[in-house]
């Protein structure tokens, strides 16, 4: 059984993408992946593809999604740190992760902040399978 977990930001166009990126790399096994955002933006950051492309994670073809494009019940919630209020998705587990937008800065946020995903999407993972998350 797979779960479904949404990343969720304002615009969709960076961190949720890295995050969707990442997940979908490195947890597929157990989670349908999911991103989106609370307003509608035009595109994903190039920098995010960019740096996602130099670890081998291919999102050139992401596009930004509104929370109207994804599933309306997940089992994981995980917003970015971007004090996004989402409407209300029935989830089983929802977490803020506190990641600071590398928009608008050099390519070397966005490396850190890739990289601060990663980490925190094998955690994430690790959590589920040893059950410290708890998902029916």
């Amino acid at each position: 059984m797979k779960y479904k977990v949404a990343f969720v930001c304002v615009h969709n166009s960076c961190r949720s993408q890295m995050a969707e990126g990442w997940t979908k790399k490195l947890g597929s096994d157990i989670f349908d992946v999911y991103s989106a955002g609370t307003e509608d933006y035009p595109e994903v950051k190039p920098l995010a593809v960019q740096v996602m492309e130099e670890v081998g994670v291919d999102m050139s073809e992401h596009k930004p999604k509104l929370l109207s494009d994804i599933p309306s019940e997940l089992d994981l919630l995980i917003t970015m740190g971007c004090n996004v209020v989402c409407p209300f998705v029935p989830n089983q587990h929802s977490e803020d992760w506190g990641l600071d937008d590398p928009s608008g800065g050099p390519i070397e946020g966005f490396r850190e902040t890739r990289e601060l995903i990663r980490q925190k999407v094998e955690e994430l993972i690790q959590r589920v399978k040893t059950g410290e998350i708890e998902l029916k």
